[in-house]
């Protein structure tokens, strides 16, 4: 069950990942451009804050039966960076990330200016996206670690 878990984990991490960029390079364009808020964008910022809970939700399953997670929780966790990435700098970010995209989306639902909707969503996504990217494993995504 684990590994199976993980891997969708892993897996969807890069359709998520690559759905936040596309979403925020969409948003900031259509900022730029003064575009109007249409259905199109609507569904792309939706479509991405399903995909950033639901890859938390996985996530979260990950971090309760992975042995690298909560199981790890120790001083000598807390000593080591690996360690301390997957059993608390991760998670830790990853719901910052989910906070900071689920309030850009929320707010913008709110605001009637189009403009101020792409700005939001914009300012927000990027922070969440900042905060995914500040926190991946990338020595497990390049392959250059032992620990995965």
């Amino acid at each position: 069950m684990y590994y199976l878990i993980k891997n969708l984990h892993s897996l969807l991490a890069y359709v998520v990942l690559l759905a936040l960029v596309i979403a925020v390079l969409y948003v900031l364009n259509a900022w730029l451009k003064n575009k109007k808020f249409d259905q199109t964008a609507k569904k792309i910022i939706l479509s991405v804050l399903i995909a950033c809970h639901l890859q938390f939700v996985i996530g979260l399953i990950a971090y309760f039966i992975s042995p690298l997670g909560f199981a790890n929780a120790s001083k000598e966790t807390m000593g080591n960076s690996v360690g301390r990435l997957y059993m608390l700098e991760h998670p830790l970010m990853m719901l910052l990330a989910i906070v900071f995209i689920t309030i850009g989306y929320s707010k913008a639902k709110r605001i009637a200016d189009d403009k101020k909707k792409f700005k939001t969503v914009t300012i927000f996504y990027t922070i969440g996206l900042i905060f995914i990217l500040s926190r991946l494993p990338w020595q497990a995504w390049l392959g250059i670690g032992t620990a995965h």
